[in-house]
């Protein structure tokens, strides 16, 4: 849901006009009015939301500027106010839970959570979230970091990607071209290289699906 609508959804169930309900703020009547309209119409995106505002909206219903940015859409766009005045975005990305070829991985019945990302990044319906399991990127990335992935089917040599290997297994690995294919590269060096040929990589077969953007550390981001 974008803000107006969770406005407008609660004033509707608690009989509230906008008056009514901008007297619980600091906010205009007009204010929520805008908010509720959804769409700027110079923009075409939905109006956003800054910090302050956000905890007067929030509190003017009860319940914590946390959970309030949980019902948000991740389209919408919440910036933060900050001490030297900056505007940053938080974006709102899918975390994965299973990512298999042949139909869309972006599915929401695919979606086990969302990440909250604060910065503008535009394109954000093309970025998506992985957990990492098991221990070989260690020690840049341990088990339950989460990647921040940028859906692209092809990347650099040398570039950190999620490869898609028998249309079941998604693993996070550099990639590595050669003349003969690619190469997948652990950072853990007890595992060992894996080389696919291109006549692999269309056999098995064998897909680079997104890039790797950010790493955000369990214990550290959440």
């Amino acid at each position: 849901m974008y803000i107006g609508e969770i406005i407008k959804e609660y004033r509707t169930k608690n009989e509230l006009s906008q008056r009514a309900f901008a007297s619980r703020t600091t906010l205009s009547p007009s204010y929520i009015n805008t908010l509720e309209k959804i769409y700027n119409p110079k923009t075409g995106k939905p109006y956003s939301v800054t910090t302050d505002a956000a905890n007067e909206l929030a509190k003017a219903m009860f319940m914590s500027v946390e959970d309030l940015l949980n019902l948000l859409n991740k389209d919408q766009e919440f910036i933060i106010n900050s001490n030297n005045k900056e505007e940053l975005f938080i974006s709102k990305i899918p975390i994965l839970g299973t990512v298999k070829a042949g139909y869309n991985w972006l599915a929401e019945e695919n979606i086990v959570d969302y990440i909250t990302i604060k910065e503008n990044m535009p394109n954000i319906k093309e970025y998506f979230a992985l957990r990492i399991t098991g221990d070989s990127m260690l020690p840049l990335l341990s088990e339950g970091d989460l990647v921040i992935v940028h859906s692209q089917d092809d990347v650099e040599s040398g570039q950190t990607a999620v490869v898609l290997i028998n249309g079941e297994e998604a693993t996070v690995k550099k990639v590595v071209k050669t003349n003969e294919g690619i190469e997948l590269h652990a950072m853990n060096p007890y595992y060992p290289v894996k080389k696919f040929t291109f006549e692999d990589m269309k056999n098995i077969p064998v897909k680079i699906i997104g890039r790797v953007r950010q790493a955000k550390i369990k214990g550290v981001f959440e």
